[in-house]
């Protein structure tokens, strides 16, 4: 199961939200770079970066964030937030993302996103399925869209995604575990694989995330408010 820890950028500053909101908004850091670092020097090779101005502008802004991680690191990005046109695309792999996240776009446009599967391949591009009770979300969380998680999910395994990203808006930044239900549904009734994210609080919620079957995990406030530590994500690497 891949680890990948996750830097959320506003004003070019590493961030945490809660549920989305972006009034709680907390300042980890000034500098990226030094926790991305950090987390390279624990033997992580993921990172989930998520430009929070990019989603709720609706263009990709952080793309320099990006770029600066992806030249000074090794480590493997997963780039969302506002990329919302083949433009926002393109400067995102040129800046040096390995994959990248879609889902207001699969919601609003879904021919544009479709195209990028098709462009791209499966291994490229990442859907991002962010849920309000059964409901996907949209551009930063702000919007709820008529669309149920399971119809979404399915139409786009329809049209060729294998990677999913499924956020439960309700348990993001809470540090109150995460959505095991919601998970093991979603394994039991797609063919995706599965990324967890929102509300890991502890060590032990990880071996049985990658019981359940999920493919990644991402890890936000329970590494900034040392609930886990790189040492212990190390260690559950090496195996």
């Amino acid at each position: 199961m891949r680890i990948l820890p996750a830097i959320d950028i506003i004003d070019g500053k590493c961030v945490r939200l809660s549920k989305g909101d972006y009034n709680t908004k907390k300042i980890y850091n000034e500098s990226p770079l030094e926790v991305a670092k950090a987390f390279e020097d624990h033997g992580i090779q993921h990172l989930h970066l998520v430009d929070l101005d990019g989603a709720k502008s609706k263009h990709i802004v952080n793309y320099k964030v990006l770029e600066t991680l992806a030249l000074k690191t090794s480590l493997q990005i997963d780039f969302g937030g506002g990329l919302k046109s083949d433009s926002d695309l393109n400067i995102a792999f040129e800046s040096g993302a390995s994959q990248i996240t879609g889902g207001s776009i699969a919601v609003k446009s879904p021919e544009i996103f479709i195209s990028w599967i098709k462009t791209y391949g499966a291994e490229k591009i990442i859907l991002g399925a962010d849920v309000k009770g059964i409901h996907i979300a949209t551009n930063g969380w702000i919007e709820t869209s008529d669309q149920t998680l399971f119809e979404f999910v399915k139409h786009y395994q329809s049209n060729g995604i294998e990677y999913v990203i499924c956020t439960d808006i309700s348990k993001d930044g809470t540090l109150e575990g995460p959505a095991f239900e919601l998970y093991k549904n979603i394994l039991a009734e797609t063919e995706v694989k599965l990324i967890a994210s929102g509300g890991i609080s502890k060590f032990e919620e990880l071996p049985k995330l990658q019981e359940l079957g999920c493919e990644g995990i991402i890890i936000g406030k329970a590494i900034y408010e040392n609930r886990i530590s790189l040492k212990q994500l190390e260690k559950f690497i090496l195996g």
